[in-house]
Order: structure tokens, then C-alpha cells, then sequence
């Protein structure tokens, strides 16, 4: 059995400057968990692979593509591979999401959604 402290895992530095860390990962799979302090977001960008949002405390809005929905704790949202997404934390509250890619992003995919965030700011 292998047990995971989300609190002593260290937070990946990330174009985002969120607390984002990567607590699970395996050749199928990636699971990351991110803290949005009240006024944060992500910056709005695409991922080749399909990814599932799990809100695990707080309120906090969700974008994917042209749709925007105000989501809570117990959500679960999917978010297709290739469509623009972003969550923002408009609360006075801390957001948690445990955020969920299957298949596992290489890192020539990582590089490529790092790079087209960049071009777009």
C-alpha cells in the first residue's frame, strides 16, 4: 500500500505561479492538486489529453471552451483533450481541485501546452 501526503509534496513551479502539486503518476496516469487563494486562476490553455476536475473545497469557476459554470465542492467536471480551459478562484475562500490526465501528457505535450500559453499572454 503506498500512502501520499498531499501537505509534505512540494508544489511544482508552473507558468500558472499557483500551488500546483503533482501527487500521483504513473505511465496511464497523472493527478495533480491545486490551491487557488482567493483572486487566483490559471492561465486559460488547451492539453492533448482528456482531463477530469474534482472540486474538493471551495467555490470557484470553471471555463471550458465557451462555457463558464460556478462549480463546489463534490463537482466533477470533465474537460475534453484540445479545448481551452481555466478555473479562477472569484471567492474569499481557498479552491481545491484535484485534477485528474489520462492518458499521462508526455513531455513534448507538456512543453507544447507551456509554449502556446506563453504566446498567448
Amino acid at each position: 500500500m503506498k500512502i501520499i501526503n498531499v501537505a509534505k509534496i512540494q508544489t511544482n513551479q508552473n507558468p500558472h505561479g499557483v500551488d500546483a502539486r503533482k501527487i500521483f503518476e504513473t505511465e496511464h496516469v497523472q493527478v495533480v492538486h491545486i490551491l487557488l487563494k482567493p483572486g487566483e486562476h490559471l492561465k486559460k490553455h488547451s492539453t492533448a489529453v482528456d482531463v477530469v476536475f474534482y472540486i474538493l473545497e471551495g467555490e470557484g469557476i470553471v471555463e471550458i471552451g465557451d462555457e463558464k459554470q460556478k462549480v463546489s465542492k463534490d463537482m466533477l467536471i470533465d474537460s475534453p483533450k484540445d479545448i481551452p480551459h481555466c478555473l479562477f478562484n472569484e471567492s474569499t475562500d481557498i479552491f481545491r481541485v484535484l485534477v485528474v490526465k489520462t492518458p499521462k501528457p508526455t513531455d513534448m505535450q507538456n512543453k507544447r501546452a507551456i509554449s502556446s500559453m506563453l504566446n498567448t499572454e
